[in-house]
């Protein structure tokens, strides 16, 4: 028995998230095909974490235990040959048995996208949150360096989350331009249910003078919901990283 990490990039447009659904196309449940055809194994393969539908990966990592003898270098490009074109498996490490791509993880760096310009995009119109309005692109960064550090996100969860304490640690939040976009970068040690969309929405919300970059702890410590900015859509978001 092997326990295989593969690092895999994806374009999240065409399926309905991460997690294997019944009767829905999944990133899970299409890998999980891929590796059955060349080991005829059913495996589990775990996520470091369920993005959700319409959202993008970079390097996410997810492990799966194989009693197969193909070699752990060659499985990239045997999954990717029966892969579709938008998942592709970019390397394949073999890791201890006990090793959990999920509960193993100690950080995770999220970018969200914005189009700001005031025609909007056609090539990217599934990679990038489309803001056609001014931002204060100085205020913006400001209000990234408020959100390092160990806080209660709790004002910047979705309601239905399950996590059990909405505690988490930012190591790093920054804004730089790549693409013709804004990218809001967020690196932390765990993120809660649409946290990265919903600090994405409030720094947004600063640039267009909505909130000032000052009024980000008040609404951390407010652990109100209602008072930071909107969950932005799924498409603008990337998992980049995942360290362990």
């Amino acid at each position: 028995m092997r326990n295989i990490l593969l690092t895999i990039e994806y374009d999240g447009t065409g399926y309905f998230g991460w997690q294997k659904q019944p009767n829905k196309k999944t990133i899970q449940g299409t890998i999980e095909e891929a590796i059955k055809k060349l080991t005829g194994e059913e495996v589990n393969l775990i996520g470091s974490g369920r993005t959700d539908r319409g959202v993008h990966a970079l390097n996410q990592k997810a492990n799966f235990k194989t009693n197969s003898k193909i070699p752990t270098d060659k499985f990239p490009l045997a999954l990717n040959s029966v892969l579709p074109g938008d998942i592709s498996v970019k390397d394949a490490v073999e890791v201890p048995l006990d090793f959990s791509a999920r509960y193993s993880a100690k950080q995770k760096t999220y970018k969200y996208l914005i189009y700001n310009k005031k025609s909007r995009p056609a090539l990217l119109r599934n990679y990038a949150y489309y803001y056609p309005y001014e931002l204060d692109v100085d205020a913006m960064q400001r209000a990234c360096e408020y959100f390092i550090g160990e806080y209660d996100f709790k004002s910047f969860c979705s309601a239905d989350s399950e996590a059990k304490t909405t505690i988490r640690r930012v190591y790093n939040a920054y804004l730089t331009f790549e693409n013709e976009c804004i990218a809001i970068y967020i690196t932390a040690n765990g993120f809660l249910y649409n946290m990265a969309r919903i600090i994405a929405g409030t720094i947004l919300d600063v640039g267009a003078g909505k909130l000032k970059p000052m009024d980000i702890p008040l609404v951390i410590e407010s652990k109100d919901r209602t008072k930071a900015g909107k969950t932005l859509p799924p498409w603008g978001l990337y998992l980049v990283d995942v360290v362990y």
